[in-house]
């Protein structure tokens, strides 16, 4: 990103919860890239069965929606920092609790969903509306720039710097140190949340209301259909990558590689992809990503070796942004022209979640069926070719959507990116 998107004018002040959010960001991004890639590994480890990782996820994708309700309506019913604080400490009692089970984590891998989806729930829904909050037009660009930086800062050197110390350390002694700093790292952020200014809410929750706006809507209802398709892909793909990569290489230093190619080649490209791409592009951007990405998965079916894992790490990096700038920009213009869209930002953003993860639910259901009824190696080949086409699939939702113009939050848009890691 140019230096100057980022700087801050000199007459106009910085102030302190500004500061304090970036700070939780920051420490937000640095222990769970440092860690979240290597707890599906973990309880691989431990159980070597896909059946126990599928449920891990299962439980981080039921609570993080159903929070994420319980979080809209705290946001509008009390202190916004409280609901972040209960985001950072449900996260920090995460890691805590991955720490005291120590090697039985497998045993507790549903608690440890649990656990994790209701932190991130929390967490995601009071930092979208705290954006809004302490950020003036003049201290976006500089909030959104930083925030971007610390991300992907996270996402590139987390990954290999956990996977070196794993490997350094025999047995499980490398995991409790990550989870160890993760840890720490999530009882700073709450402690930094006790610093920032309170801030009291207003207004009714209408969930209700914005879930029935699919009627009125078409595009609104084309965006969540497109939603839903893009979790389709996700809930299996975040976590079976993660695991053939390791089962290929018996190495988390090598899975710590993996992702910092995936993250170094992303963030490049969503460099570059913001900046040619124009709102009449957006479309055929959407086409092309999804598009790379759907291909991509038929190089590590062809071969799976540690360098075709390492391309298809590569290509994705690529098609991600392709995909998810263009579509997370018009995802935010549908919902800056619906009804209400002001008053009710919390009620499209937590709608918009249900329906990403009732995608990804349904990919897991139909992962654990699968895998139940005939052998994993089997059948994830297919999955791969059947679930894999969700954000190809994108495209054919977003291609009648009417409003193309620029009203997007570019943070937004970052986030998203960022969240697409292990893909």
């Amino acid at each position: 990103m140019n230096l100057h998107q980022g700087a801050i004018p000199k007459d106009v002040e910085i102030d302190k919860d500004l500061k304090l959010l970036l700070t939780i960001g920051g420490l937000h991004a640095l222990g769970i890239f440092l860690s979240n890639t290597f707890v599906n590994i973990y309880l691989w480890k431990q159980s070597g069965e896909f059946l126990d990782i599928a449920l891990y996820n299962l439980a981080v994708y039921v609570l993080q929606p159903l929070t994420f309700i319980v979080a809209g309506k705290f946001a509008k019913k009390i202190d916004r920092v409280i609901v972040l604080r209960l985001g950072v400490s449900s996260l920090s009692l995460f890691f805590l609790t991955v720490l005291l089970v120590g090697e039985n984590a497998a045993t507790f891998n549903i608690l440890l969903g649990a656990l994790l989806g209701v932190g991130a729930g929390f967490y995601w829904l009071a930092f979208n509306v705290l954006i809004f909050e302490v950020t003036e037009p003049e201290t976006r660009d500089f909030f959104n720039g930083f925030q971007g930086v610390l991300q992907s800062l996270g996402g590139a050197v987390g990954p290999v710097l956990a996977g070196y110390i794993i490997s350094r350390f025999n047995n499980f002694q490398g995991y409790t140190i990550i989870f160890s700093i993760s840890f720490i790292m999530f009882i700073l952020a709450v402690i930094s949340t006790m610093f920032m200014k309170r801030r009291s809410a207003e207004g009714k929750f209408q969930l209700r209301r914005i879930l029935q706006e699919r009627k009125h809507n078409k595009d609104w209802k084309r965006i969540l259909h497109a939603h839903f398709s893009q979790g389709l892909r996700e809930g299996m793909f975040v976590f079976v990558i993660s695991i053939w990569v390791f089962i290929t290489t018996q190495s988390e230093l090598a899975l710590g590689t993996f992702n910092l190619v995936f993250s170094g080649v992303s963030f490049f490209f969503y460099y570059v992809i913001t900046r040619i791409i124009k709102p009449h592009m957006r479309k055929w951007s959407v086409f092309v990503g999804g598009l790379i990405l759907y291909l991509a998965i038929f190089l590590i079916l062809l071969e799976t070796s540690y360098i075709t894992l390492l391309i298809y790490g590569a290509i994705i990096g690529i098609g991600y942004p392709t995909l998810f700038v263009p579509y997370m920009s018009m995802t935010f213009d549908v919902i800056g022209r619906g009804w209400k869209a002001a008053e009710m930002r919390i009620e499209y953003i937590v709608v918009r979640e249900l329906f990403t993860n009732m995608g990804r639910v349904s990919s897991i259901i139909i992962f654990i069926s699968a895998i139940t009824i005939f052998e994993p190696e089997t059948a994830i080949p297919y999955l791969f070719l059947t679930l894999g086409i969700g954000h190809f699939a994108i495209y054919f939702f977003v291609k009648d959507v009417t409003i193309t113009n620029p009203l997007t939050e570019h943070h937004a848009v970052k986030r998203e990116l960022v969240e697409e890691e292990n893909r």
